[in-house]
C-alpha cells in the first residue's frame, strides 16, 4: 500500500511465548524482480514458480506488461510470461509507478536508458525520498539523458535514446547490487564491454539470472562486466525463499526461550547470509540441511533453536551481505547479554525509512539503551518493557518489533504497517501459526 495514503493498519503483540514448527517464508523478493524483467525481455515463454505476489514485485509486473510482455497468473506464485525480446519493450503510454520498490525503480531506470521511446518512472512518498543519483549519474556517463527532481529523487523522466549507450568502467562508491545492476542492464544495450567495481561484493543474483538466461556474465568478487548486443532465452526459474524474510523467524526463535524453527528452501547464496555468520557470532544455535542449488542459487532448510545471545563487534566483513536483516538483529542485540556495536553501515540510512534512526528510536521506546551512529549503532542487552513504536511505514520495522514482543514484559503495539504486504504477504497469518501472539487492527481514515 502506498504511504501516501494514511495507515489503517496496526500490530498489536502480547509478551512472550515461542516459535516452533517448520515454515517456508514466501519467495525471494530480489530474485522475484528480476525473473520478472528478464523474462520479459527474453525470447521465448518462461514459467517462474515461487514468485512474490508482494505489492513490490506486482509492481515491477504491472511495468513490463504496460511495456508488452504477456503474463498468464497460473496462481498466485506462478507465472507465465511471454518475452518481447531485447529490442521489443514498448512505450507504455503512462507513467510507471512502482510504488516502494527501489529495486524497481533503480534496475528499470538502466534498462528504460536504452530504450527509443521516454518514459518517466515514479513511486509512493517514501521512494521519492531515496537517493537515486547513485544510477542516474553512471547512466549519464554512458549518454543517458534522466531529468530528476530536487537532490536527484524520483520521478525520473528518462529521454529516448537518440543512439546506443556507451560502455563505461565504473567504479561505484558504494557496494550496492541495485547500482550494479542498473549498470550492467544498461550495458546490454551498449556498445562495447561495460564493467562495474565495486568496494566489496554485493549481491550478485543479477549476475547469476542473466547467465541462467544464456547471457555472458564476466563476474568475481567486487567486479562484473557484460558485452553488449546479447540476447536472453526464456528458461524456467524456480524461486528459493527470501531469507529477509526467514531473519525474522530466526531472529524470533533464537531470542525467545524452547523455540525450535525449521525455515525450508531459504535462498542461501553467499552474499545474502551475512544474518547468519552474525546469528552464529551472537551464539544462535543454527544448522543448514538438505543443501541443494533451485533457480541457479544455492538452498537449503535452516534450523534454529532458542538461544542465549551475547554481544559483539559485528564484522564488517558481513555488513554488505546482511544489510537488509540489520532491522531484525538490532532486536537480537536488545535481547543479547552485552553490549552489540555496527559499523559500516550508512546505507541503512536511506532504505525505505532511516532505519538507524527508526530502530534505536523504537528500541529506546521500550527501554533499551541504543544509541544511533552515523554508520551504525550501539546496543546494550537488556530488558524490553513494551510500549508503542511507529515503523515509519517500513514494512523491516514494523517486522522486527513485532518479533521482540517474544521477550518483551508487556504487550508491543506497532503502527503503519501497511507495506509489511510490500515483502511478505501473509506475514501475520505465518506468524501466529508459529506461535507469535499477534493480533492485527485497522482503523478507516
Amino acid at each position: 500500500m502506498s504511504s501516501d495514503v494514511l495507515s489503517v493498519l496496526s500490530y498489536h503483540v502480547a509478551p512472550g511465548g515461542r516459535l516452533s514448527g517448520r515454515h517456508r517464508v514466501p519467495g525471494d523478493k530480489s530474485i522475484s524482480h528480476r525473473a520478472v524483467m528478464f523474462a520479459a525481455l527474453a525470447e521465448g515463454t518462461s514459467t517462474i514458480t515461487g514468485f512474490l505476489d508482494g505489492e513490490d514485485c506486482l509492481c515491477t509486473l504491472r511495468a513490463f506488461e504496460a511495456m508488452g510482455a504477456t503474463v498468464a497468473r497460473l496462481d498466485r506464485t506462478t507465472l507465465r510470461i511471454t518475452g518481447v525480446g531485447i529490442d521489443g519493450l514498448k512505450d507504455p503510454g503512462t507513467v510507471l509507478d512502482v510504488g516502494n520498490s527501489g529495486t524497481s525503480m533503480r534496475l528499470m531506470c538502466g534498462l528504460l536508458a536504452a530504450q527509443r521511446f521516454g518514459s518517466t518512472l515514479t513511486g509512493d512518498a517514501s521512494l521519492r525520498r531515496r537517493p537515486m543519483k547513485r544510477v542516474t549519474e553512471p547512466l549519464a556517463q554512458m549518454g543517458a539523458t534522466i531529468h530528476t527532481q530536487a537532490g536527484g529523487r524520483a520521478p525520473l523522466q528518462i529521454e529516448p535514446a537518440a543512439r546506443p549507450l556507451n560502455a563505461i568502467r565504473y567504479h561505484s562508491p558504494v557496494a550496492s547490487a541495485q547500482v550494479k545492476s542498473s549498470i550492467l542492464l544498461a550495458g546490454l544495450y551498449a556498445e562495447g564491454l561495460t564493467e562495474v567495481h565495486e568496494p566489496e561484493a554485493s549481491r550478485d543474483h543479477t549476475e547469476r539470472m542473466l547467465s541462467a538466461f544464456g547471457v555472458r556474465v564476466e563476474a568475481r568478487e567486487g567486479y562484473a562486466a557484460v558485452q553488449g548486443g546479447q540476447r536472453l532465452r526464456a528458461i524456467d526459474i524456480e524461486v528459493p525463499s527470501d531469507i529477509s524474510s526467514a531473519a525474522f523467524l530466526m531472529v524470533g526463535a533464537a531470542i525467545a526461550p524452547g523455540s525450535d524453527v525449521t525455515l525450508e528452501a531459504v535462498g542461501l547464496n553467499p552474499t545474502r547470509t551475512g544474518v547468519l555468520h552474525i546469528l552464529k557470532a551472537m551464539g544462535a544455535r543454527i544448522s543448514i540441511a538438505n543443501e541443494r542449488t533451485i533457480g541457479g542459487e544455492p538452498v537449503g532448510d535452516v534450523r534454529i533453536l532458542g538461544s542465549a545471545l551475547h554481544g559483539i563487534d559485528i564484522d564488517p566483513r558481513w555488513v554488505a551481505s546482511a544489510i537488509d536483516e540489520f532491522p531484525a538483529l538490532f532486536i537480537a542485540a536488545a535481547c543479547a547479554r552485552g553490549e552489540t556495536r555496527l559499523s559500516g553501515a550508512a546505507e541503512l540510512r536511506v532504505k525505505e525509512s532511516d532505519r538507524i534512526s527508526a530502530m534505536c528510536n523504537g528500541l529506546r521506546a521500550l527501554g533499551i539503551d541504543a544509541v544511533a551512529l552515523a554508520d551504525g549503532a550501539r546496543i546494550s542487552g537488556g530488558r524490553l518493557r513494551g510500549g508503542s513504536v511507529e515503523s515509519l511505514g517500513d514494512h523491516r520495522i514494523a517486522m522486527s518489533f513485532a518479533v521482540a514482543a517474544l521477550r518483551a514484559e508487556q504487550p508491543i503495539t506497532i503502527r503503519d504497517c501497511d507495506n509489511v504486504a510490500t515483502s511478505f504477504p501473509g506475514f501475520s497469518t505465518l506468524m501466529q501459526a508459529a506461535g507469535l501472539r499477534l493480533r492485527v487492527s485497522t482503523r478507516h481514515p
